[in-house]
């Protein structure tokens, strides 16, 4: 699938909570990024653009992740895409759009 680029400067971002993104469930596996072996966290947002605010997770590689920054945060985005995904798991057809980041970082106050 294609990724898409997406556009944040008309949007602002609250970092929420932040977690390791599990490869496997069973075994606990902590995903890592193919390319550097960086282990991947998954970071909650609240994101608003044009009055409306949704909840969107972005997965970021843990050392994309500014140090220090905290849940409340506002944060801005390096390299920020969007993939749309589709699978079936158990004969229902499932979709939708997985967001990645290269960066997330604490905007100035």
């Amino acid at each position: 699938m294609r990724n898409i680029p997406v556009d944040t400067s008309a949007a602002t971002s609250m970092l929420g909570v932040v977690r390791d993104k599990v490869k496997d469930f069973q075994t606990g596996e902590i995903a890592v990024d193919k390319e550097t072996g960086a282990k991947l966290l998954v970071a909650d947002v609240m994101f608003v653009l044009d009055g409306r605010a949704e909840m969107i997770s972005v997965t970021v590689p843990e050392t994309g992740l500014a140090k220090g920054t905290k849940p409340g945060a506002l944060v801005a985005f390096t390299g920020l895409v969007a993939t749309p995904w589709e699978n079936n798991f158990n004969g229902q057809a499932r979709h939708g759009i997985a967001f990645r980041a290269a960066a997330i970082t604490a905007k100035a106050a």
